[in-house]
C-alpha cells in the first residue's frame, strides 16, 4: 500500500502524469527513513532533514510535521514487515512544461519497502569501495531526487565488484555516492564537516553523538585524500547500511584488511542504541 496525493492505494492503481515536473525535470526531493518494530527511526530528524531539502529547492512543505508523523504510521501500518523503509517523494506537481516555477499542488508519494540489515557475513568481512572525483553540483545537502549523477558514481563501484563508491573533490573527501564517510587514524575518528558538498546524514550525526557520549577521540575537519588511502580504518553510513567497515578501497586493504577496532565499537554501540529507541527511550 501507498499513499499518493491524498489517498491510499496499492501501489498497482498508482498513477502521475507525464507532465509532472519529477518526471520531466527531477524537481523534487526525498526523504529515506527506517523503521525498526514498527518505529520510525530518529523521525524528527528526518522531517527536519525533510524541510531543508523544500528550503532549499523553495518548495512549501505540504505537510505539518504531525500530519507527516500520522501519514507514516499510516504506511507502516498498512504494509508488512516489522523493519521497513519508508520513502517520502515531494514534487513541485503537474504544470505545462516551463522552467518557471508553476503554481500548481505538488505531488506527494510515500511508499515502504522491507528493511534489510546488513548481513552478519558482511559486518564481518567488510566491504570494497573505489574512489572517483565528485563532479556533482554544489547543493549536495539537498536531497534532491535528480540523482542521475549518484547513480552514475555508484555504477562505478558496481562495475568494480564494489559496494560504493568514495568521491574527492579538490582534493579531499565528500561522501559515498549513497552514504557518508569516516575515517580512522591514529586512533582518531574522522569525519568530513557538514557542507553544501555532502548530505547531512542522519546515521552521521548519530555516529558523531555515540563518540561524544563514550568519550572516543574525534574529530570533524576537512580530511585529504592521502588521509583516506593511509587510514587505518574507513566506514560507510547512512539510514539503509547503518555502519559498515571499508576493508578494501581501489582493491588495496584497509588497515589490516578486516574490520578494525573502531568499527566494532560504534557498532555495538549504535545496536544498543537502536534497542534502546526501539523502547520508546531515545532516539524518539
Amino acid at each position: 500500500m501507498i499513499f499518493l496525493n491524498g489517498q491510499f492505494m496499492p501501489i498497482e492503481k498508482a498513477c502521475i502524469s507525464v507532465l509532472d515536473r519529477g518526471f520531466i525535470f527531477g524537481d523534487g526531493v526525498y526523504e529515506v527513513i527506517p523503521v525498526y518494530s514498527r518505529r520510525p527511526f530518529r523521525l524528527a530528524e528526518h522531517l527536519s532533514r525533510l524541510q531543508h531539502s523544500l528550503d532549499g529547492i523553495r518548495l512549501n512543505n505540504p505537510y505539518s510535521n504531525v500530519q507527516w508523523h500520522e501519514l507514516i504510521e499510516q504506511i507502516i501500518a498498512q504494509n508488512d514487515g516489522e523493519d521497513q523503509s519508508v520513502y517520502l517523494h515531494i514534487t513541485r506537481g503537474v504544470a505545462k512544461r516551463d522552467h518557471a516555477f508553476p503554481d500548481v499542488p505538488p505531488t506527494v508519494f510515500i511508499m515502504s519497502n522491507t528493511l534489510l540489515s546488513p548481513s552478519k557475513e558482511l559486518l564481518k568481512s567488510g566491504v570494497a569501495a573505489v574512489t572517483a572525483s565528485d563532479n556533482r553540483w554544489v547543493r549536495c545537502d539537498i536531497k534532491a531526487i535528480s540523482l542521475l549523477p549518484n547513480v552514475l558514481l555508484r555504477q562505478v563501484a558496481v562495475d568494480a565488484g564494489a559496494a560504493e563508491t568514495i568521491m574527492i573533490r579538490d582534493g579531499y573527501l565528500t561522501e559515498g555516492a549513497a552514504s557518508n564517510i569516516f575515517v580512522v587514524q591514529d586512533q582518531v575518528l574522522l569525519a568530513p564537516p557538514k557542507s553544501h558538498f555532502m548530505l547531512p546524514g542522519i546515521t552521521y550525526d548519530v555516529v558523531l553523538e555515540l563518540a561524544a557520549e563514550n568519550h572516543i577521540i574525534h574529530e570533524v575537519r576537512e580530511i585529504s585524500e592521502d588521509e583516506l588511502f593511509s587510514a587505518d580504518e574507513i566506514m560507510l553510513t547512512s539510514s539503509m547500511r547503518e555502519i559498515m567497515a571499508v576493508t578494501r578501497l581501489n582493491d588495496q586493504p584497509v588497515g589490516t584488511g578486516s574490520p578494525g577496532a573502531m568499527f566494532t565499537q560504534l557498532h555495538q554501540l549504535y545496536q544498543q542504541y537502536k534497542a534502546t529507541h526501539m523502547r520508546g527511550g531515545a532516539g524518539e
